[in-house]
């Protein structure tokens, strides 16, 4: 019988390289939101996938960049803590972006942990082939990296050679998770999730990240249906007329966008109650830092 393995693998990367987009390919199912916005994930967030005799929990984790604001500073430490407690890495690189100085950050700061990870160049299908093999030669010279995969996290393709060098890579041990589990999100943090990826698709500049969405009531019912309540967030009052929209209209539509993908992840009847309120400290709040797993002492 063949031994049963399990393990972390944290996913790293620049803002907008497909981190979410191929934590959903890898798990087969959809787990953490995605939008053309960078910055997009801000707390760490788990999916399971079962690949043979192996247990692989990826951790999908925020963008590396040069943070600015406690939030944006919180979400960096919290991406390399996640490589430094994984039991392997994969630096995910937007291929179709030309190299840029935090790129080398990243590089740089893999290299200082002292342990090999997987490099995995995204979006293979929108550039030439001689550009990917110099790009991947370049970034193996560094010596950070043990293996190379080619990959687009969108169509799928080698996407499956590197999920079995996952696989392969982590040590012999049970299981740590349920077989059926494919996240270790609660179903009210998911929910919020979805909501507030339907705000970062209709909002536009910065305002989508001073929003903030949490679901404060659950009921279910007898017929199967589930009503959720979720407040959204804003710093300003300007703010909240935006995300409202000229007579409720934005956040209409953002409320039947999420209540159609709540109803086809639950599978059963939803209804999706929308607030919008005012909360100018929300960012700096050390309670919001605890709810997403962040360390407001940064």
């Amino acid at each position: 019988m063949t031994a049963r393995r399990a393990g972390f693998v944290a996913l790293l990367g620049a803002p907008n390289a497909g981190k979410s987009t191929l934590l959903n390919r890898l798990v087969g199912a959809k787990v953490s939101i995605v939008t053309p916005k960078a910055q997009t994930t801000r707390s760490r967030l788990l999916g399971i996938r079962i690949h043979g005799p192996a247990q692989v929990i990826f951790v999908d984790t925020p963008g590396i960049f040069e943070p600015r604001r406690r939030l944006e500073r919180a979400m960096v430490r919290r991406a390399w803590r996640a490589a430094g407690d994984a039991d392997m890495t994969v630096l995910l690189v937007d291929a179709a972006r030309r190299p840029d100085a935090r790129e080398a950050n990243i590089v740089s700061g893999l290299g200082a942990g002292g342990r090999k990870a997987v490099l995995a160049l995204n979006k293979i299908d929108l550039v030439p082939r001689e550009r990917l093999l110099a790009r991947a030669d370049r970034l193996y010279g560094s010596g950070c990296f043990g293996d190379v995969f080619m990959i687009s996290a969108l169509t799928g393709d080698g996407v499956d050679d590197l999920l079995n060098r996952l696989a392969e890579g982590l040590p012999e041990g049970p299981w740590l998770y349920p077989e059926d589990d494919l996240s270790d999100a609660p179903l009210r943090f998911l929910a919020a999730e979805i909501t507030r990826e339907k705000l970062f698709l209709r909002l536009h500049d910065e305002i989508p990240y001073d929003t903030a969405t949490e679901t404060v009531g659950w009921q279910e019912f007898d017929n199967g249906g589930v009503r959720i309540d979720q407040t959204v967030y804003v710093r300003r009052t300007s703010q909240r007329a935006i995300v409202l929209g000229k007579g409720g209209a934005r956040i209409r539509a953002v409320r039947q966008a999420a209540q159609r993908e709540l109803a086809e992840t639950l599978d059963r009847p939803v209804h999706l109650f929308l607030t919008v309120r005012v909360r100018e400290g929300w960012p700096e709040d050390p309670e919001r830092f605890r709810d997403l797993g962040l360390d407001y002492n940064v």
